[in-house]
């Protein structure tokens, strides 16, 4: 649990994600069209990814859905549909804005 709450916090928006989820890809890319860079950490890529599966399950995600686990600012956000209707909302630009990147193109 300690690596999963490091990454949380010394990066502003995490995403945990298995290499073969098609919807932490998308999630990612919205990021990316917004201004940020998330911090993208395949779990099954990990040496101790089942480690940090059960600890992300401690942490609040759900198990059913849970990738992608978001993070933002430390916090537990949800998965893709959690993230998609922040920004269907106008309130994923309000939590993300501290991690905006000054190299957005538009």
């Amino acid at each position: 649990m300690d690596k999963v709450q490091r990454m949380t916090r010394e990066h502003g928006v995490v995403i945990f994600s298995k290499s073969t989820c098609c919807l932490s890809y998308a999630v990612s890319i919205l990021f990316q069209d917004l201004g940020v860079i998330p911090y993208v950490c395949e779990i099954d890529h990990e040496s101790d990814g089942q480690e940090m599966e059960k600890a992300l399950i401690r942490m609040g995600v759900n198990s059913s859905f849970m990738f992608p686990a978001v993070f933002i600012g430390g916090l537990l956000v949800g998965s893709t549909n959690e993230v998609m209707s922040l920004h269907l909302q106008g309130s994923l630009i309000k939590l993300i804005k501290p991690y905006i990147s000054g190299l957005k193109s538009n």
